[in-house]
This record gives C-alpha cells, structure tokens and sequence, in this order.
C-alpha cells in the first residue's frame, strides 16, 4: 500500500461510519431467565410422590448484538488484509485506548510510541493512513481525534449505542422544529410610495400659484 499522508484525507465533523453502520447491525431477541436469589421466594413444582419437578422462573426479551464480539468484528476481518505492518500496530494500541461506548479516541503521540516501539512519528502517521484507507478509522476535524468504524471494532453494546445515536438525533431534529415553529413572521411593512422630483416640482408651482391668486383677490377687495 503505498504511503498517503493523514492531512490528504478528508476530515470530518461526525463519525462517517454511523449512519452505514446503524443500517448493518443486526440485531436478534432472546429469552433470558431469571430466578430469584432467594430460595425462600422460589415456588417449587412437586409430583404427586413430593418429588420437586422444577420451580418457577420469569422470562425477558433482550436484544443483543448478533455479530461475535471480541473487540473486534469478524465479519470485517478482511479490512485487515492490504494493511501494513505499522497499521496493525497502530490498531492494536487504538483498541486498548478506545473507552467504552465510544466511537472516537484521541492519538497520543508518545504513548503510541511507547506501545508500537517506533522511535519516529512518521511510522504513526503511516499506519494512521492505512486504517484510514481502509475504513477502519477517520480524521476529524479536531487536531488528533478520529473516528472509529462500529462495524469493524468497537467497546461495548453496539445495539444500545445505535439506540441512543436515533434518539439524540431525532431529539435534535424535533428542537429545531419548534425552534422554528416559534419564530413569529412579521409582515413587511409596505413601502412609501415614491415622488418623483418633477412631480414635486409641479406640486410646488401649484401651491405658489394658488398663494398669488389668493394675494391678488385680497388686494382687489382692499381697493375697493
């Protein structure tokens, strides 16, 4: 694979990986049973001969993630086969940094260092790149911190994760309706008819004549 630098690929302000990957998780229910810990609230079944048969239990659905889970996805173990020797050490310390129930870490230079055993932050920079080329992680938009693909690796539940990601966003979209639903529209005042300069001219010399009419008919009457 050949070396791409990290600052060529595009950054981004959220996780690109999500929306693809809430559509992909397959999620399955299952019974799960529960008994009390206490034998004394334990109902026992018993034949006709006081032999105990069984007991009794309560029943819940649970959704779970149907994908086998070790940190990483094996379904998308294949991303893993172009990428060269400096990204799989780079992707060894990401999944021992990446905090649970998250899908973005922070790159800490000199503890990378310390963990991969490169001497230099180009062998990083390197093996950032072919995760990156990969799918497997992504540049944001904020100095050293990345996203991480769900569907490839992640640390924790992914279903209850997808969950709260549909929740936050319809929450958001729903603020940003009534946001909008309470923005009062004013009416445009309409505007002032405008006067042109030779019609106030004219409206001028009108009112001069009418004031030279009204001074003549006043010194007519005082003569007589």
């Amino acid at each position: 694979m050949a070396y791409k630098s990290v600052k060529k690929y595009e950054a981004f302000k959220e996780n690109p990986f999500i929306e693809k990957a809430i559509e992909d998780i397959k999620v399955i229910r299952k019974t799960q049973v529960m008994r009390s810990k206490n034998r004394d609230e334990i109902q026992m079944i018993v034949n006709s001969d006081g032999e105990v048969e069984g007991h009794t239990a309560f029943m819940k659905f649970v959704e779970v993630d149907e994908e086998k889970f070790a940190k990483l996805y094996l379904s998308q173990f294949t991303a893993f086969w172009e990428l060269p020797k400096s990204a799989i050490r780079v992707f060894g310390f990401i999944i021992n940094v990446l905090k649970p129930k998250k899908d973005e870490f922070y790159l800490e230079m000199n503890k990378c260092l310390e963990y991969t055993q490169y001497k230099h932050p180009k062998d990083v920079l390197s093996g950032l790149s072919g995760l990156i080329e990969c799918g497997i992680i992504a540049r944001s938009d904020s100095h050293f911190k990345y996203f991480i693909n769900p569907l490839v690796v992640f640390n924790g539940d992914r279903v209850t994760f997808a969950k709260t990601y549909i929740k936050k966003k319809k929450e958001a979209n729903k603020s940003q309706l009534d946001l909008f639903q309470e923005v009062e529209v004013l009416p445009l005042a309409k505007p002032k008819k405008a006067v042109s300069s030779d019609k106030t001219q004219k409206i001028l010399e009108g009112k001069r004549k009418r004031l030279e009419a009204n001074s003549s008919k006043s010194g007519a009457v005082g003569e007589e």
